[in-house]
């Protein structure tokens, strides 16, 4: 009797290890289930919290050759315009690129000619997830312009100044540049608004001994119809303000609309 007791023990030991064996792999199961269901949980999360960047204020560029500038602007800056429909740039997107250019040639006999010749041009960034908002893609094209148009081949007594009244940030670049043995004074604004950068370019020229332009007076040129460009852009449209009514705000204003009608 005293020897079957230790028996008992040991086989009641051995048949309690599986048992423990199957509670430890339940016990594991369950961990990673868990630890499952938690990276499912962080993933989602990080997809939410996901930066996304700031919408595109225009969707569209206006015409320039018929929208950019005024008819009586044109005749003041160029007189006698070759083609008052200005020369359109050539561009594969409309709604990306535009550009338009009128010249023309004032011929006063004996007292010599002067010459003119203006440039509006505009390029419009879409926001991207991996190239950043169209504000800040302009922002990047606004500065490359400003660059190039300080880095002219020939110019000379460059200057860059500040220009305001046109869109977020504008700069205004002036110099002299000898072409064909005639002294031409140029003036570049570079302004953007929103994601789209505007550029004008107007220059002159006096030939057959007629004078050569002031700086200033050329300058005072370029920024008018840079004035009129940049306006242009948003009198073609905002996508920000079309989209900002709902469908249940439209319904609404229909509403009231036939209420007003009735009464």
């Amino acid at each position: 009797m005293h020897r079957s007791a230790p028996r008992l023990s040991r086989i009641l030991a051995c048949a309690a290890v599986p048992v423990m064996l199957v509670v430890a792999g339940c016990s594991s199961d369950s961990g990673d289930a868990k630890d499952s269901g938690s990276g499912a949980s962080a993933s989602a999360s990080a997809k939410k919290t996901e930066p996304t960047v700031e919408p595109a204020k225009f969707a569209e560029l206006p015409d320039a050759c018929s929208s950019s500038l005024g008819k009586k602007t044109i005749e003041d800056l160029v007189p006698k315009t070759k083609n008052k429909g200005g020369s359109p740039g050539t561009s594969s997107d409309t709604t990306s690129r535009g550009r338009c250019s009128w010249n023309g040639l004032d011929d006063n006999g004996v007292k010599g000619s002067q010459y003119r010749w203006l440039d509006v041009g505009y390029t419009r960034f879409d926001s991207d997830q991996s190239l950043g908002s169209g504000a800040d893609r302009a922002k990047d094209e606004y500065t490359k312009q400003v660059a190039k148009a300080q880095a002219t081949e020939g110019a000379e007594k460059t200057s860059a100044k500040p220009a305001t009244g046109l869109g977020e940030q504008a700069t205004a670049v002036t110099y002299g540049l000898t072409k064909s043995k005639e002294d031409f004074e140029y003036a570049t604004v570079v302004a953007r608004t929103g994601n789209v950068v505007v550029s004008v370019t107007y220059n002159g020229a006096g030939f057959a001994g007629a004078k050569t332009p002031s700086a200033a007076d050329i300058l005072k040129g370029a920024q008018k119809a840079a004035k009129e460009a940049v306006a242009a852009v948003g009198a073609s449209g905002d996508d920000t303000e079309k989209s900002s009514a709902s469908p249940s705000a439209e319904a609404s204003a229909s509403s009231s609309a036939k209420t007003d009608d009735k009464s």
